[in-house]
């Protein structure tokens, strides 16, 4: 892991735009602002991952949703039209806000151009860092916020959304999914959609 001053110094920028998310989540036993604990989390996780991730994926991972909740979902059509939308906005909103912080710390052009085309999602499955970039998210979302989702969700929704992730996954993604520790509950039901079609 690359772990340069000005990386540090980036990652302390992200940290601190992120600690003011109004927003928190209990943590064993503690509660953080949401968007600061999923940051420290996609950086963790890409470590475990890639240990050698190059300095543009380390920063795209600590910022993947920089200020996220200056962009609510409610402000969208509840559809699915609403939800693409949103999710479009929020993409070009991480990429912005990312740009600038980088900008200040003293990143070059490049470089910076390099962290917004990782958080625009560009050419996945064909861009070895963009397909990282998402192994990174599904593993997160796998690890830490799907036991959460199974409880507000039936059973089918849960079948196509795992479904959706796992063709998301290259194949060493997909590898270290079955290899999370998760509750008997979840992985049941990730067997469960794989066995339905999601291989």
């Amino acid at each position: 892991m690359n772990n340069s001053p000005k990386l540090q110094e980036a990652f302390k920028r992200f940290d601190a735009a992120n600690g003011q998310d109004p927003n928190t989540e209990n943590f064993e036993g503690k509660a953080y602002p949401k968007e600061l604990l999923y940051s420290q989390r996609m950086s963790d996780t890409l470590n475990a991952f890639e240990p050698a991730a190059s300095e543009a994926l380390q920063l795209a991972a600590r910022c993947q949703h920089i200020q996220r909740w200056e962009l609510p979902r409610e402000d969208y059509p509840m559809d699915r039209v609403g939800y693409l939308k949103w999710r479009e906005e929020l993409k070009k909103f991480h990429a912005l806000k990312a740009g600038e912080i980088l900008t200040e710390t003293g990143y070059n052009e490049e470089l910076v151009d390099r962290v917004k085309f990782l958080l625009l999602k560009k050419k996945l499955k064909k861009d070895d860092e963009s397909q990282t970039l998402e192994d990174v998210v599904c593993l997160v979302f796998l690890q830490f916020y799907f036991e959460p989702f199974a409880k507000k969700h039936p059973e089918p929704k849960l079948m196509e959304i795992l479904q959706k992730t796992w063709k998301k996954m290259s194949p060493k993604g997909q590898d270290a999914a079955l290899n999370l520790s998760l509750s008997e509950h979840a992985k049941k039901l990730i067997h469960k959609a794989l066995s339905d079609g999601a291989e």
